[in-house]
């Protein structure tokens, strides 16, 4: 069997953050890869290594016109608006010994915010390190102003994925969107295939914002933010278009929507699952909408964005043996899984 192609693309851990990109759409693509390619990369954490040291706080070190930076775009040779690309993380490794997390001045799902705005000072503003002991599998939480240690699962993901958006439109990677990006999903991991439709030509793949682990929801706004090794593979589906970031594994068929309302992201979420479902199986839309509401489950990604992520999951052992998305997440992982 022919080996795959495959692009170790070194990214320069020593570029200055203004340097680094933060947009999906709007930038020259850095390498141009064709169907099947296996990407061997890094990535920078959502800082872009600003913070640390124990003690620094985000307001004192960070540039808030400098987050997320995303390690791309990647030119797919091939991708045409109307086809979906299909992006398959099959290791997400954190390159250091060490994650941060903070609470920032009017960011999170607990405080006042920009978009809520409330007559309150913002709570406090403090930053967590974490020891990373990847070979053990875990991330130590210290708490910072009272007297614990907890040793969590290590739980690697990414927090971006995403194309370059429709009508020549520029995203920040601090947004999710039809695009994908700033999603904030935990189940975009290890294993896991995302399909994103093409909106220009080569797709111009970017991903980043990698996370030691992460709630549902992603309650203050920020992971336990680290740099990444991480290896994927870029396939095409020529001729399939995805409205929205669809995610799969050996598990679950997942829909995704982010918009705000939290409701309005459901609802996409859950509308998207429902007509999947319909064209999947065979079935009439209403069926569809009753088997969505007897199966499915709905971890909410992201409630911090500046649109919030719903994820709606479907459990393949429900169903009877059914081939989605061209049978593309099995081909992979029978790739990878050899």
């Amino acid at each position: 069997m022919a080996t795959p192609p495959s692009l170790d693309f070194e990214i320069d851990e020593e570029a200055p953050a203004s340097s680094l990109l933060y947009t999906f759409g709007g930038a020259a693509p850095v390498a141009s890869v064709v169907p099947g390619t296996v990407i061997s990369t890094r990535t920078r954490d959502a800082f872009a290594g600003a913070l640390s040291t124990p003690g620094q706080l985000p307001s004192q070190v960070v540039d808030s016109r400098f987050l997320n930076p995303q390690t791309g775009p990647f030119f797919v040779e091939g991708a045409q608006p109307g086809d979906s690309v299909a992006v398959h993380f099959v290791d997400i490794v954190p390159r250091g010994a060490w994650g941060v997390s903070a609470t920032v001045p009017f960011f999170g799902a607990l405080t006042s915010t920009p978009e809520t705005a409330t007559l309150q000072p913002p709570l406090p503003e403090l930053s967590w390190f974490y020891e990373l002991d990847v070979p053990g599998g875990t991330v130590r939480y210290q708490a910072q102003q009272s007297n614990l240690t907890l040793d969590l699962p290590l739980d690697p993901m990414h927090g971006t994925v995403g194309v370059a958006p429709p009508l020549h439109e520029v995203r920040s990677s601090l947004a999710p969107g039809r695009w994908g990006g700033n999603m904030d999903s935990r189940e975009i991991r290890r294993g896991s295939t995302v399909y994103l439709g093409v909106n220009v030509e080569g797709a111009l793949l970017s991903f980043g914002d990698g996370h030691a682990r992460q709630s549902e929801g992603e309650t203050c706004g920020v992971a336990i933010e680290c740099a990444m090794d991480s290896v994927i593979i870029v396939e095409l589906l020529r001729g399939t278009y995805t409205d929205w970031p669809r995610i799969e594994d050996d598990d679950f068929w997942m829909t995704t929507g982010s918009a705000r309302p939290l409701e309005d992201a459901f609802r996409i979420a859950h509308l998207e699952m429902v007509r999947w479902m319909s064209e999947l199986l065979e079935i009439s839309v209403m069926d569809s909408y009753q088997l969505v509401t007897q199966t499915v489950l709905t971890p909410v990604a992201n409630a911090v964005d500046t649109a919030y992520t719903v994820v709606c999951k479907m459990p393949k052992t429900f169903l009877p043996p059914v081939t989605a998305m061209q049978g593309m997440h099995g081909r992979l992982r029978a790739t990878t899984t050899r």
